[in-house]
């Protein structure tokens, strides 16, 4: 961390207050989808249930990734890799599903891309603030 360029400090905290925050977010309408009242469940539509179950519980790992990378943890960074990897991957997994006709709601396309693109902007950043620690 004394080393670290203020330009580079400044970016990595920004990522882990978004990713934490995000985190945060995400747990909130993931519970609220799964265990919240009658209406907030049926406010969802044709929500995938995979895809809500994934993103409920990757909301605790982009928390505990978020804590890594405000503390310059290493872990931080591989941890935002994984969920970009594991993101991706659910994201296929629904496309499969789109494409064998199942239902959906179109707001989970721009739910899963924004999740993706928003992890990947976030390990980018930590790999760029975090060289050869």
């Amino acid at each position: 961390m004394s080393g670290m360029k203020n330009g580079t400090r400044w970016s990595l905290t920004t990522a882990a207050v978004v990713g934490m925050a995000f985190g945060l977010l995400t747990i909130i309408s993931g519970g609220n989808a799964l265990f919240g009242r009658e209406a907030a469940r049926e406010a969802v539509g044709n929500a995938v249930p995979f895809v809500v179950w994934f993103n409920f519980a990757a909301g605790l790992v982009y928390i505990i990734a978020g804590i890594g990378l405000l503390f310059r943890r290493r872990w931080g960074l591989w941890t935002s890799v994984a969920i970009v990897a594991a993101t991706a991957l659910v994201f296929g997994a629904f496309a499969v599903h789109v494409l064998q006709g199942g239902l959906y709601d179109m707001r989970t396309v721009g739910a899963m891309a924004l999740r993706t693109g928003v992890w990947l902007i976030i390990a980018i950043v930590a790999r760029w603030a975090l060289p050869g620690r």
